[in-house]
């Protein structure tokens, strides 16, 4: 692939802008400055480095947020700062979007990507990936509390009753709850209905995928392809790789 068509597709601008910044000798490859926008370079493997910073090449983008609480899972916020704006230049510009939705006042584990085939498997009901909250509750859970949320609950607008597929205390009031839906304020809503109220909400895990432990609030890193595949089928997750 071109040296600039690999810049355009990765985020960096107009194909012009792109071979803009090749032309100027802003971008490198191993070390070494190349100034020749029709470059051809093979992308397995490529990191390019782009006014200083390193970029590796992705056909296509999985990224992963520790999101803070106060941001948006919008690009049209209406009352906080987007989680979008936590994001570099070149992933906004390549058009990621957030798989599912955290709530402004919920930290934790958020993905984006630009594999939309990637973001309905992740998201649909059908394939069931299981995503771990960890609740802080205003009252003391219960084992019966626990016992509904396993059994199901009823929903103000929805007939269906919505279960959890696990429920476990981790203290007096908190407790891990590990849903495979998706549903508006799922999670406080359950609390509510079975008598207890949500006071703070993290999501710890999405399918076999857990924030790296050295991922500060606020940052991101990639996930590649090999991690997952292996922690989207089941299977225990290797680390995300650092972005």
């Amino acid at each position: 692939m071109q040296l600039a068509q690999v810049l355009y597709t990765q985020g960096f601008g107009t194909r012009r802008v792109c071979a803009g910044l090749v032309a100027a000798g802003a971008v490198r490859i191993g070390g070494q400055v190349v100034d020749d926008p029709a470059h051809e370079v093979a992308t397995d493997g490529l990191v390019v480095e782009v006014d200083g910073v390193a970029w590796p090449y992705h056909a296509q983008a999985l990224v992963l947020l520790h999101k803070p609480a106060g941001f948006e899972c919008s690009q049209k916020p209406r009352h906080h700062p987007s989680v979008m704006s936590l994001l570099p230049p070149p992933l906004r510009q390549r058009g990621v979007q957030p798989v599912g939705r955290l709530d402004e006042d919920t930290t934790g584990l958020l993905l984006f990507s630009d594999d939309g085939k990637l973001i309905h498997r992740l998201t649909s009901p059908k394939h069931h990936v299981p995503k771990v909250y960890q609740v802080t509750a205003k009252h003391p859970v219960t084992d019966a509390q626990l016992a509904q949320l396993l059994a199901g609950v009823v929903l103000e607008d929805d007939p269906q009753p919505v279960r959890a597929l696990a429920a476990e205390r981790t203290g007096e009031l908190t407790l891990d709850l590990t849903l495979a839906e998706g549903k508006y304020h799922q999670v406080k809503r359950m609390l509510a209905a079975v008598g207890n109220r949500c006071e703070a909400l993290h999501r710890s895990r999405f399918g076999a995928l857990a924030i790296p432990a050295d991922l500060p609030v606020g940052r991101w890193c990639w996930v590649d392809a090999a991690t997952a595949a292996t922690a989207f089928s089941g299977a225990a997750g290797a680390p995300a790789a650092r972005g």
